[in-house]
């Protein structure tokens, strides 16, 4: 069985940057057309020259608002219409707001759950519509987190937004699975991104690297087994399953 991804059709959320944009390059090396959306534009469009060059199959450019319902539906419609249908959603959008619950607002709060939580069930069920109107076959990675399954510090909202996704995909999966509609999940442990820039060359970052088993945050490039994995019919009797990337975090007595 075969982790190619020729003539698959991606649509990819949070992919301005990170590990959307990363997972787009995944895609794009690997045969896939893909769909690449998020809110900067600007990043999208340099993005996508690097897709095109890559010999991407077909790159699509989409502005995507994950808190914003008809934003969802516009870009689900557009994304089959530029690829000629769907095959996979990489539903990878994301933020995080840091420091003491007790210091934060029901704001601050609501910010991450929309974008986490609730706009990853909307492109979700945006997608699956989609799928079952038109009685097509897909697939759904969501991007959850090892603190999805553990805590820590000052990020209490994300802990809880990605508690959720862990649940929603189990959730999903099992009431999908009779369209033919698989949602798995990565699960990734720390690996430095624009959300946490810096923070492992703290004295709490290092602490927290210590923690790890293997001593060490992750590669971008370690995520792509797993991800193509999920992404390519390799997969296809897989549902309903978080696959942990994270130098055995999860398993640390911490």
């Amino acid at each position: 069985m075969t982790f190619d991804l020729a003539g698959k059709r991606i649509l990819i959320t949070g992919a301005s940057s990170g590990l959307g944009a990363h997972f787009a390059r995944v895609c794009a090396a690997n045969g896939a057309s893909v769909a690449i959306a998020a809110r900067r534009a600007e990043r999208l469009a340099v993005l996508a020259k690097d897709l095109q060059a890559a010999r991407a199959e077909a790159v699509s450019v989409l502005t995507l608002d994950v808190t914003d319902e008809a934003s969802i539906n516009i870009c689900v419609t557009e994304a089959a219409t530029a690829l000629g249908g769907l095959d996979v959603l990489v539903n990878n959008a994301g933020t995080a707001r840091d420091g003491s619950p007790l210091n934060q607002t029901a704001a601050d709060f609501d910010a991450v759950m929309d974008v986490n939580l609730r706009g990853v069930w909307l492109m979700a069920v945006a997608c699956g519509q989609f799928w079952r109107d038109e009685g097509t076959p897909g697939a759904i990675i969501n991007t959850a987190s090892v603190l999805g399954e553990r805590v820590a510090s000052g990020v209490a909202a994300y802990c809880v937004s990605k508690a959720g996704v862990v649940q929603m995909t189990k959730a999903l999966a099992l009431d999908l699975a009779r369209h033919n509609i698989r949602v798995n999940a990565l699960a990734p442990g720390y690996f430095e991104t624009e959300i946490n820039a810096g923070f492992f060359e703290t004295e709490n970052g290092q602490k927290m690297i210590n923690r790890i088993p293997m001593r060490r945050i992750g590669n971008f490039e370690e995520l792509d087994g797993p991800f193509l994995l999920l992404a390519s019919d390799a997969s296809r009797y897989m549902t309903g399953t978080i696959i942990p990337v994270d130098g055995g975090h999860l398993v640390s007595s911490m």
